[in-house]
């Protein structure tokens, strides 16, 4: 009797347990494309606007409140990784073939620039900017709707094809290249 007991209490224990989990307000995510035959994935979190719309990337807004503003790590929890089986020109940076960490300069939050950082493996606020591999601007455009959830997105067209990053009302692109 003593150890049907314990064994119920346990599944109880488990049960609620399991009940109490729920989703991470900022899911992991991906985007994955082919440019030049070679294989760029960008892994990162999504954060929702959450009502905060327009209170997001203004200067006293929710980012503005991270310790290396206006650098902002792209994403949330983690650090936003990219990486790429083959030579890239993402802008008018070179990336050679690796894993770089993103960060986005939103100094201007009407014209952002794409930072591509050799330190990879750090907690996504974790900035160290003599890492950089380099910086290029990003073209800036404005979603036709809210974007509720942050998303990346990459897209390739044999050789060439494009990195998008859009949250909230902002939306901002690279053009990318497999380099030879």
């Amino acid at each position: 009797m003593k150890q049907l007991l314990v064994c119920a209490g346990l599944v109880l224990a488990a049960t609620t347990v399991i009940a109490q989990q729920k989703a991470p307000a900022s899911p992991p995510d991906k985007a994955t494309g082919t440019i030049g035959g070679h294989e760029v994935t960008i892994t990162y979190s999504s954060p929702g606007v959450k009502g905060r719309e327009g209170k997001i990337f203004t200067k006293d807004g929710l980012i503005s409140h991270n310790p290396h503003y206006p650098v902002w790590r792209a994403g949330a929890n983690g650090a936003t990784t990219l990486e790429t089986a083959g030579d890239l020109m993402i802008g008018d940076v070179h990336v050679p073939a690796g894993k770089y960490t993103l960060f986005v300069d939103i100094s201007d939050p009407d014209q952002w620039t794409l930072i591509v950082n050799k330190k990879t493996g750090e907690w996504g606020l974790a900035y160290d900017g003599s890492q950089d591999l380099g910086k290029t601007k990003m073209q800036m455009s404005k979603p036709s709707s809210m974007v509720e959830n942050l998303k990346w997105s990459i897209k390739g067209d044999g050789g060439k094809g494009t990195i998008s990053l859009a949250w909230e009302d902002h939306e901002a692109s690279l053009p990318v290249m497999a380099h030879k």
